[in-house]
């Protein structure tokens, strides 16, 4: 074990809720600490997310302590020792101590103890195994700290075993190594991960597209994602053809308008070319019906290009809104030859800022003042109408929409 190493600012782990409940469950002969990502965060200096506690107190004793102070402890996975502590309104997940007793897939029969190495041990990579007691100390029983230190994702002991334990592991093995690794991936969870890719067959699609919306937003997104295309494990998670050069540019497209990272976006850039695409993502990874509509909506961005006039693009925004035209926008940008630089791609791209659309003028009333009867007759004046309006690059003028009126009433009117 590697013991000594420290957080530095520990006042976190002391303060608000979380002090609270570390201060509730480390004492009277147990022992509580923060565990996994949020040590590996602190340690890293990056943002400290959703915070996860270990502590040797079983479950009951765990609600018992809990609520003794007012707080409530909800039993979420209590057959695995999993209570989620509520204190002054913030959740926190608690789970006692244990080892794997046995494991089939991702279920495993465990037993509750106090030994911090085999629960460290029954984690997954060895920069999530880390733990760290209030006062700051870090408690590495596995490597978790060199790995940090040398910025390698790498399995706890086998990485067959860890894989079969959980098929997941294999996409968290990439996702891990694009947001925090650095350089090739570990080689011997690669060859691991390569071996075992037909169980990602397995997977839920809700668990794969979780994973994979991750993976594309990580800051080394673009080499990870060569390494499971030469692999062929990204065909597998996409089943189609991955378009890395529209992927890597649109991440430069995003970095140099100074966007935060769109998974749903970068997915279309590495995905979705035609519509059918949209519609195969979507039923492979189980999208909502709003994020496979959105993909859809990147179809026709091959029509796109920067122009001196710019009506077309403004009746496009019209049509499409701002999320949707900027989505085509940039798909088209990034699949063109131009580079992220360049000053008439990014024109473009800023016209939802630079212009709001309108709203249509018109309304029924126009036409049922001038005559037409409700029904199908105006419903098809009103389009003739605001086409029209688009085409004379939507005028506010009283005088200009009485004349797109007028035409509409008679090209309405025209036989045939």
């Amino acid at each position: 074990m590697t013991k000594g190493a420290h957080l530095g600012d520990a006042a976190w782990l002391n303060e608000g809720a979380l002090g609270r409940l570390i201060a509730l469950l480390d004492g009277d002969g147990e022992e509580a600490r923060v565990v996994g990502g949020a040590v590996r965060n602190a340690l890293m200096r990056l943002p400290v997310g959703e915070i996860d506690v270990a502590t040797t107190a079983k479950p009951e004793e765990v609600v018992r302590r809990i609520e003794a102070v007012g707080g409530k402890g909800v039993p979420t996975g209590i057959e695995h020792g999993t209570v989620t502590a509520v204190i002054d309104h913030q959740a926190f997940e608690v789970t006692t101590l244990r080892e794997d007793v046995e494991t089939y897939g991702r279920k495993a029969r465990v037993a509750f103890g106090r030994d911090w190495r085999a629960d460290a041990e029954r984690r997954d990579f060895t920069i999530n195994a880390l733990s760290a007691s209030r006062d700051g100390t870090v408690f590495d029983y596995v490597g978790g700290l060199a790995d940090i230190a040398a910025r390698r994702v790498r399995f706890i002991g086998e990485p067959a075993r860890r894989i079969e334990e959980d098929y997941l592991r294999i996409l968290r093995f990439f996702r891990f190594q694009a947001q925090f690794g650095a350089g090739a991936p570990d080689a011997a969870g690669l060859l691991a991960c390569i071996r075992a890719r037909c169980g990602l067959e397995t997977l839920s699609r809700e668990r794969v597209r979780a994973e994979l919306l991750k993976l594309v937003i990580a800051p080394r997104a673009t080499p990870t994602l060569a390494v499971m295309a030469e692999t062929g494990i990204l065909d597998m998670v996409l089943c189609g053809v991955p378009f890395l050069a529209s992927f890597e540019n649109m991440v430069k497209v995003e970095a140099a308008l100074g966007l935060e990272p769109d998974a749903l976006r970068r997915l279309g850039a590495l995905a979705a070319w035609v519509t059918e695409d949209a519609e195969r993502l979507g039923g492979r990874l189980r999208l909502a019906n709003a994020e496979t509509e959105r993909l859809a909506a990147l179809d026709g961005w091959w029509r796109l290009a920067p122009a001196a006039d710019e009506r077309p693009a403004r009746a496009l925004l019209y049509r499409l809104g701002p999320q949707v035209f900027l989505d085509r926008v940039l798909t088209a940008w990034a699949r063109s030859q131009a580079g992220a630089a360049d000053t008439g791609w990014r024109h473009l791209a800023s016209l939802p800022r630079r212009w709001t659309a309108p709203v249509f003028p018109l309304k029924a009333a126009d036409f049922i003042d001038r005559g037409v009867a409700a029904g199908p007759s105006l419903g098809a004046a009103l389009r003739t109408a605001e086409a029209a309006w688009i085409a004379a690059d939507f005028p506010v003028d009283r005088s200009a929409l009485e004349a797109i009126a007028d035409g509409a009433m008679q090209e309405s009117a025209a036989p045939g």
